[in-house]
C-alpha cells in the first residue's frame, strides 16, 4: 500500500483520471479498528440539559482530542471514534444538546452555539484536560471554530473538514429555492420543498421552523424527515440509499431537523453574519488542517477558502477531488486521519 502524502497523491493525479464509482486514488489510510468507550460520563451543564460524554483510546496520554459532530443535532456514531491512533490519543466524544444520549430529547430551550461552546469548557475542566485538539466537520467545524476563536489558548490544533460558517449566503445556497443547491438535485430538492405551500417558499428555513415547532406532531414529523432526507441525499458524492434511509428513523429525524433549523433560523446568535472568517486571524498561530470534498454541495468549498485566507499560513488546505460532504468518503478519511497522525507530534 502507498505511504504516500494524501496531498502529493491529489497534486499528482489529473482531472481526466476521475472515475468517481471507483476510488482510483488508491488512498493511503483507513480508519483506525473499531474500539469501544473506556468510560462514560453524564455531565449537568445547566438546570435543563445533561450531557452524555465518553473517552476511547488512551487514558494516560496527554494528547487529548475533542469530537465535534455534525448537525446540529446528528449526535454521535461509533465511528467517530476510529479517525483517531487509539494508543496515542485520549479521545473525548460528546452528544450536543438535544442529541443522542444527551437529554432532554431535542430540546431547543438554552440550546444555542454559545451554550456549545461553554459546554467544551465545562468537559475540559470536568476531565482534567489542560488543552486539546479539536476536531470537526461541517456544523462540527462551526462549533470548533467557535469555540476556538473564543478559547484560543485552550486549542492546540484544528482538524476540519466541510467548512460552514452559518453565513446567510451558505444557507440560502443550499436551503432556499433558487440557491444552487437545487440545480444540482432538482428531483430531491422537489421532495424537500413538498411540506410547504408555494406561498411560503420564499424562506425555507422560516417555514420550515413553523413547522418543526408546532404543536401538531403529524406536521412536525412530516416536515422532520423531508429536512432531513434532503441533506442525506445530498451529502455524498455518489447518492448513498442507505445514507438516506437511515435518515427515516424519528429518533434521528426530529432532534437533526429540530436543532438544525433552530440554530439556522436564529443565524447561530453570531454577532456578524461572517463573523467566524472575520475573526480567523485569531487562529494565526495555531496549527490547523482543512480538508473539503471539491464536490461538496452542503458546505461548498468556497467556504473553506475564505477561512484559508484569514486564518494564513498555519493552516493547510486540501480539497479531495472525489468526494463530496460526507467524512466517510475514502479520499477524506484518509487526509483526516493521515491530519491527527501528524498532529501526534506537537
Amino acid at each position: 500500500m502507498s505511504t504516500k502524502p494524501i496531498s502529493k497523491i491529489v497534486d499528482e493525479i489529473s482531472a481526466e483520471q476521475v472515475k468517481v464509482k471507483t476510488n482510483v486514488f488508491n488512498y493511503p489510510r483507513t480508519l483506525y479498528p473499531a474500539i469501544e468507550p473506556y468510560k462514560t460520563h453524564r455531565l449537568k451543564v445547566d438546570d435543563i440539559h445533561e450531557l452524555y460524554i465518553e473517552e476511547s483510546g488512551n487514558p494516560q496520554s496527554e494528547k487529548c482530542v475533542i469530537f465535534c459532530h455534525g448537525g446540529p443535532g446528528g449526535g454521535l456514531e461509533d465511528n467517530y471514534r476510529r479517525y483517531f491512533d487509539p494508543v496515542a490519543y485520549r479521545v473525548v466524544l460528546f452528544d450536543q444538546r438535544g442529541c443522542g444520549k444527551s437529554t432532554p430529547f431535542a430540546c431547543l430551550e438554552n440550546n444555542t452555539t454559545w451554550h456549545l461552546v461553554d459546554d467544551m469548557e465545562k468537559i475540559r475542566v470536568y476531565l482534567g484536560i489542560n488543552n486539546w485538539i479539536v476536531f470537526g466537520g461541517s456544523w462540527g467545524s462551526t462549533l470548533a471554530l467557535s469555540y476556538a476563536e473564543t478559547h484560543p489558548s485552550r486549542v492546540k490544533a484544528l482538524c476540519l473538514r466541510g467548512i460552514f460558517t452559518l453565513r446567510r449566503e451558505e444557507l440560502l445556497f443550499f436551503y432556499q429555492c433558487g440557491g444552487g443547491a437545487n440545480w444540482i438535485f432538482p428531483d430531491y430538492f422537489a421532495e424537500y420543498v413538498k411540506p410547504i405551500p408555494v406561498n411560503e417558499r420564499y424562506d425555507m428555513i422560516s417555514a420550515y421552523n413553523r413547522r418543526l415547532t408546532g404543536t401538531d406532531e403529524k406536521i412536525k414529523l412530516e416536515a422532520a424527515l423531508a429536512w432531513t432526507a434532503w441533506e442525506m441525499a445530498t451529502s455524498k458524492l455518489i447518492i448513498d440509499k442507505e445514507k438516506i434511509s437511515g435518515g427515516e428513523d424519528p429518533q434521528f429525524a426530529i432532534p437533526f431537523a429540530r436543532i438544525e433549523n433552530h440554530y439556522f433560523v436564529h443565524g447561530g446568535w453570531f454577532n456578524e453574519d461572517d463573523q467566524l472568517i472575520k475573526n480567523a486571524h485569531i487562529l494565526k498561530n495555531i496549527p490547523g488542517v482543512i480538508v473539503g470534498g471539491r464536490y461538496d454541495i452542503v458546505c461548498p468549498a468556497k467556504s473553506a477558502w475564505d477561512l484559508k485566507q484569514v486564518w494564513g499560513d498555519k493552516v493547510d488546505l486540501t480539497f479531495i477531488p472525489d468526494s463530496g460532504h460526507s467524512m466517510s468518503e475514502p479520499g477524506i478519511i484518509s487526509c483526516l486521519v493521515e491530519a491527527m497522525d501528524r498532529f501526534r507530534d506537537l
